[in-house]
């Protein structure tokens, strides 16, 4: 059954002009979302993997969720999805509460590290979890090689290979179909790219890209920036469970109007309130400026520093990623 509006939403919908009322409700909702673990022999110890997280995730939006190993990327995934419980705070998915299990026929879900049973076959493993969700086997008939055709699995491989004789790459594909063999509202993605090799990446960045256009809500954890920079529409960073910054990339990175700067000499803690990501690099300091460019080449004529160059250069979300956790003094090798 589809989710439907509350009456305050239904009333909102009608005082809107017709336009308006295309505009995306929230797909993911959450309010200050906490998760405590007990560990140790007595269950007396307590580990916090998610604290005070909200966010919102809109309808045909693709969201990144960065964080580095341990960050509490799965544990949000799992309770966005209703498989772990949170300890507080709430939420909603696809405008029902998490866990609701009315939700589930209408999202799709690949863990980073999904099992499946190595001596089916690829489209054996479809037709069982086609059966989950009761397809009719009219439907299932067209509908799994279109999804072996969608992933770039020939149908040949899937209807006699054994999942046991799979690659890793081709182990995701499959993972990547049996998640949308129910033709979900949202598809959750835990990890796609992790252990793939270069090819293997860019072919699951475009089994993404076509469900975006598709009009798919896609939201997927990742520690690959480099993909989630070429995929997302807005991304959050999550650190020790706690979500640092949502936004688009041009909220977060600001425009292409940024520029690069490499200084040789001068006094590091003056340059370092133009170029607050600062660093010493053979032998000259470089970082992204910000603040007006005639007034910082003023200020490095005071200064008596040597300009040695200045680009026009948008900070790359790696850069921004770590210059988030030492502001916060974590260090990246946590």
């Amino acid at each position: 059954m589809d989710a439907q509006p509350s009456a305050q939403d239904a009333l909102l919908m009608d005082n809107l002009p017709a336009d308006s009322q295309l505009e995306r409700l929230p797909v993911v909702q959450t309010s200050g979302l906490r998760k405590v673990y007990r560990t140790g022999f007595w269950m007396n110890q307590k580990v916090v993997s998610l604290q005070n997280c909200s966010l919102e995730v809109y309808q045909g939006e693709t969201f990144g969720l960065l964080g580095q190993n341990g960050a509490g990327k799965t544990t949000l995934l799992k309770t966005l999805l209703g498989i772990i419980r949170p300890t507080a705070g709430q939420g909603t998915l696809l405008g029902r509460r998490l866990g609701d299990r009315q939700v589930k026929q209408r999202v799709g879900y690949l863990p980073e590290n999904a099992y499946f049973y190595e001596f089916l076959t690829a489209w054996e493993l479809l037709q069982y979890s086609a059966s989950l969700f009761q397809i009719p086997a009219a439907v299932q008939r067209q509908r799994i090689p279109e999804l072996f055709d969608q992933v770039g699995l020939s149908q040949k491989t899937a209807r006699k290979k054994q999942l046991r004789q799979y690659s890793k790459g081709m182990l995701q594909r499959v993972g990547m179909a049996q998640a949308l063999v129910n033709d979900p509202d949202v598809v959750f993605l835990d990890e796609p790219m992790s252990g793939l090799d270069p090819l293997g990446r860019y072919q699951m960045r475009e089994i993404i890209l076509a469900l975006k256009a598709a009009g798919k809500t896609i939201f997927f954890n990742s520690h690959v920036l480099s993909d989630v920079e070429k995929i997302c529409d807005r991304v959050a960073i999550l650190a020790r469970g706690e979500l640092l910054c949502v936004g688009s990339l041009q909220d977060l990175l600001g425009t292409a109007d940024l520029y690069q700067v490499q200084v040789r000499g001068g006094n590091p803690d003056v340059l370092r309130r133009w170029l607050p990501d600062l660093e010493f690099q053979e032998g000259a300091w470089r970082g992204h400026l910000q603040g007006d460019p005639q007034d910082f080449l003023t200020s490095l004529e005071l200064m008596d520093a040597q300009l040695i160059g200045m680009n026009l250069a948008r900070m790359s979300l790696e850069d921004f990623f770590v210059q988030q956790l030492r502001q916060r003094g974590i260090q990246a090798s946590e």
